[in-house]
């Protein structure tokens, strides 16, 4: 469903969803070269922490940024957008809390600084909305993955931030 969204909002890119469900930032470093950098990209987005912030398999907040940092080096800031996890519906969702997900979007906030990577604080807009339970039922309505509102939010954030920047380029081109 989110490809097919970020599809419609940038009709001219070709769309690889290199996530794995159930993945962490360690996992990801083991598939990076294989399931992205081998295919030479424009943009990646980058969006990991709401496995690596589970109860059941937490991965340290400082080995998360670290990880994510080495994401971003290997494939370069110019072309990263990280972006925050987003909440989860602690009425249903028992192996994460929002409390525990805000410490893991501060972090990938400092790592986008650090790096000089683009960020999307995709944690802060959802949980502003009344209704972001209901955006983050999905199939599974396990009050972590998203359901298609939720989609359809995210492919606008990250089509608009890629979108601006191939207006910047142009304008910069044709002003040289």
């Amino acid at each position: 469903m989110f490809t097919a969204k970020l599809k419609e909002n940038l009709p001219n890119f070709t769309i690889i969803n290199a996530g794995v469900s159930g993945d962490n930032t360690f996992d990801a470093i083991n598939r990076l070269e294989r399931d992205v950098l081998q295919h030479h990209p424009d943009f990646v987005t980058i969006l990991f922490g709401a496995n690596d912030a589970a109860f059941h398999k937490q991965v340290a907040l400082g080995d998360y940024k670290q990880n994510l940092t080495h994401i971003v080096q290997a494939i370069g800031s110019e072309r990263s957008i990280l972006l925050s996890t987003a909440p989860v519906d602690e009425t249903v969702q028992y192996a994460r809390t929002n409390a525990v997900l805000t410490q893991y979007a501060d972090a990938v906030q400092q790592v986008a600084n650090e790096t000089r990577s683009r960020y999307i604080d995709f944690f802060s807009k959802m949980i502003a909305l009344p209704d972001y339970q209901v955006r983050l039922k999905g199939i599974k309505n396990d009050g972590l993955h998203f359901g298609e509102a939720a989609y359809t939010l995210l492919a606008e954030l990250i089509s608009d931030i890629i979108l601006a920047d191939q207006l910047l380029k142009k304008e910069l081109k044709e002003y040289q």
